[in-house]
């Protein structure tokens, strides 16, 4: 298993690095991560459940990492998480036989 209090600070530190190589790029991924946070229907527990779920579909671990941090700090417990994961397992299974359909729909052509 990561050790992800090491993976999170490495990871701010890379940012870090980005932002003094491209600094316009970090502002805008930061401008869109503060608008997107500035919701007046979605809480913040819910926005971090759609957030987590997205970032394991996306397999993206920084975001994951993000997420189930921001998504605990906001009132989220072990087990409310687990069940958004189980949305997030669905969804990617769902993809996958859907993509599945395409395949066979290409084997049927020849």
């Amino acid at each position: 298993m990561k050790d992800w209090s090491a993976y999170s600070a490495a990871l701010r530190e890379r940012g870090k690095e980005l932002g003094q190589l491209h600094p316009e790029i970090v502002k805008g991924f930061v401008a869109l991560n503060n608008g997107a946070a500035k919701t007046q229907h979605l809480d913040a527990k819910t926005r971090e459940f759609i957030a987590l779920a997205v970032a394991i579909t996306t397999k993206c671990e920084g975001c994951m990492d993000a997420h189930v941090r921001k998504a605990l700090a906001a009132g989220a417990t072990k087990q409310e998480i687990a069940e958004a994961l189980g949305v997030a397992i669905a969804l990617n299974a769902g993809a996958a036989f859907t993509y599945a359909l395409h395949a066979l729909d290409r084997a049927g052509e020849d």
